[in-house]
């Protein structure tokens, strides 16, 4: 059964570090697209990083130079360095994996919450 399970989400207070994890079972995360979104408080749910098969990342703007999404194949593990963290950063992050067909496999999500 293909499941993602986030955690190492809390609570900072701003300019501190999280890093947040991935579990991939039931599949191997490197084979897709792989994908790190939030969803603040009364907002909509963004996009904040990608990591394509190929090892290339993209970001959003908002998190540029302060994010870095890695994997680590050998734990089948997807992660979020998060650093120089803002209240605006304030969110419930998830997981997604890129299935192919118009198919995501969504993570339960982990919340951050950062204090000024």
């Amino acid at each position: 059964q293909e499941q993602l399970v986030e955690s190492g989400g809390g609570s900072v207070q701003a300019g501190g570090s999280l890093r947040l994890s991935c579990a991939a079972s039931g599949f191997t995360y490197s084979s897709y697209y792989m994908g790190w979104f939030r969803q603040p408080p009364g907002k909509e749910r963004e996009a904040v990083a990608g990591l394509e098969t190929g090892g290339r990342t993209g970001y959003a703007d908002s998190v540029k130079g302060r994010f870095t999404i890695a994997g680590d194949n050998a734990k089948n593990t997807l992660y979020l360095q998060m650093n120089s963290l803002e209240p605006e950063d304030t969110a419930m992050y998830y997981c997604a994996a890129d299935m192919g067909g118009s198919r995501w496999l969504w993570g339960q999500g982990t919340q951050v919450t950062v204090s000024a």
